[in-house]
């Protein structure tokens, strides 16, 4: 079984387009996306409404939750008070251009997807199985992704919000952080997913994939976001 997915795009429609291609290129069984549409990018409507009209299996992000929802929070974990104000200036900006009908379809989204799959129990999140927002690094102490594993009946789990791609095994179980597609704080502006391949064993590739990110950093600016958002999407470091 080989399953793709993707996370936190935030409006990035350049990026979200070039990752389906890719993806779609390699066949997978099936694909899911683990959330935060919106947010910092400049597509935001359009970023959804591509998921939406693609049925490819998503879950909520925290983002995505603040948007349709409208909450001036949404739960990002701001490091100081300029990162904040940043914060609440994408909030406004994306409520302000996301559809009525986009925000209905956020609204629909699950927390998680849970599936049975070669005999493991996985589950597919945004942050954690405990809170849409919760970041799991990977250096969350064993003894504590085992509790929580155990609490949400999982031998696999599969989340994002971090942006940060990673793979762990921790006594028999598994954790998969798929980075970010849209937003990657991985060092580098390229895009990345997660490509699982699960039968006997759980092997994870980290597939980096080359898209025109000059062109949605322009984008970003010539809407009047911060300077700052085009900085990480040209960078790959925020």
């Amino acid at each position: 079984m080989r399953i793709a997915v993707f996370s936190d795009i935030h409006g990035n429609k350049h990026a979200l387009d070039a990752v389906l291609a890719d993806i779609q290129s390699r066949e997978p069984d099936f694909m899911v996306c683990l959330g935060d549409l919106v947010g910092y990018g400049a597509y935001p409507d359009a970023v959804v409404q591509t998921i939406r009209e693609s049925g490819i299996l998503t879950v909520m992000g925290n983002y995505d939750d603040a948007i349709a929802n409208q909450r001036l929070v949404c739960g990002c974990d701001y490091k100081d008070e300029k990162a904040h104000e940043l914060g609440l200036k994408s909030i406004i900006w994306t409520s302000e251009n996301t559809s009525q009908s986009s925000k209905e379809f956020m609204q629909t989204l699950p927390d998680r997807i849970s599936k049975e799959i070669g005999g493991r129990k996985v589950l597919f999140v945004h942050g954690s199985p405990r809170q849409l927002n919760e970041y799991l690094y990977e250096d969350v102490p064993a003894a504590e992704v085992l509790t929580m594993l155990e609490e949400a009946d999982a031998d696999v789990l599969v989340c994002g919000h971090t942006h940060l791609p990673y793979f762990r095994v921790v006594e028999g179980r598994y954790v998969i952080n798929a980075g970010s597609a849209g937003k990657p704080k991985h060092g580098d502006p390229q895009a990345v997913y997660a490509l699982i391949e699960m039968d006997n064993d759980i092997r994870v590739d980290f597939i980096k994939v080359p898209y025109d990110y000059e062109s949605a950093a322009r984008a970003v600016e010539k809407v009047g976001l911060p300077v700052e958002f085009a900085s990480i999407i040209r960078t790959g470091i925020g």
